[in-house]
């Protein structure tokens, strides 16, 4: 009997099981292979900070990864691309070089390097998914994170700075989707009638970009006008995962974080209740306190008396 697999991603949100582009092409190689994998999201966890996600456990091994984890996949007998040539396998292979070379920056630039898209949409998002105090540190460290892979990977001479890559990063990123456009043309998947690993990986890189609620974003406008790549996407979703729930519910709290929760919790009923007491005090008539009349002094009333 083939050993149970979990999968421990990022939870989903905007209509997309995972907002997260590893777990993304994951979950959607698993649902086109036909595998049962069991979801796991790291929401509101320690893990958050301390796992790497995805990571797929079965039985004793532990993968990570999404090329790892795909390949651990059809060692299993789940293979979404038996039916490729050698030829669509080697194109498969120059497609996904291609979105790492050329989107994959991009991507990462607008959701974690654009200063509006960041402060209004992935630090709020990642941070209320984090429990406390790593709601303060998850969004920044992955932030820096994408900073210096951009700046590796893109930051060659003369172009040393952020401000001086963006240009080619979005130049570069807007013709990767004008040859997936090209390429998929006007069929359901990119080879025939079946998704295959190339599906997975484009879906994983597209459907963040396409669903977020982007404040800012040339690439996402650029990304909207090419209908087949979105209608592509809607596919995916509508077949694969209109029955799951969009967003998982949150898994079972770890012990101090169901400690902290409650604290929380008991601290703000305190505070309401002293706001509603010092409302009351402000809002109540103010009268002077009435103080009794005081005695008479019996010395001055001896002189006062008349001899």
């Amino acid at each position: 009997m083939a050993a149970a697999m979990e999968l421990r991603c990022w939870g989903g949100d905007w209509g997309l099981p995972s907002v997260h582009t590893e777990s993304l092409i994951v979950l959607a190689y698993a649902k086109f292979s036909g595998a049962t994998v069991s979801v796991s999201p790291i929401d509101w966890t320690w893990k958050t900070l301390t796992a790497t996600v995805p990571e797929l456990l079965c039985g004793d091994s532990a993968v990570t990864e999404p090329t790892q984890i795909l390949n651990f996949l059809r060692k299993q007998r789940f293979n979404a691309d038996f039916e490729l040539s050698a030829r669509q396998g080697a194109d498969t292979m120059a497609y996904i070089a291609l979105l790492e070379e050329k989107l994959r920056p991009a991507v990462l630039h607008t959701f974690w390097v654009d200063a509006e898209n960041y402060a209004n949409l992935t630090r709020p998002w990642f941070a209320s998914r984090s429990p406390f105090p790593l709601n303060f540190i998850v969004p920044g460290r992955s932030a820096n994170t994408a900073l210096s892979r951009i700046l590796l990977t893109k930051g060659e001479a003369p172009l040393h700075r952020i401000t001086e890559v963006e240009g080619k990063i979005y130049s570069d990123a807007k013709e990767c989707l004008n040859l997936l456009a090209y390429r998929l043309g006007t069929g359901n998947y990119f080879f025939g009638n079946s998704p295959t690993s190339l599906d997975a990986f484009v879906f994983g890189f597209i459907a963040p970009l396409y669903k977020a609620g982007l404040p800012s974003s040339p690439l996402q406008s650029h990304l909207k006008q090419l209908e087949n790549i979105t209608r592509f996407c809607d596919n995916i979703l509508t077949v694969f995962f209109s029955s799951d729930h969009p967003s998982p519910p949150p898994p079972v709290q770890e012990t101090m974080d169901a400690n902290l929760q409650k604290l929380t919790q008991l601290v703000n009923k305190e505070s309401n209740l002293i706001e509603k007491m010092d409302d009351n005090l402000r809002s109540s008539p103010q009268h002077k306190p009435h103080r009794p009349d005081p005695k008479p002094n019996l010395a001055s009333e001896k002189n006062s008396t008349p001899a």
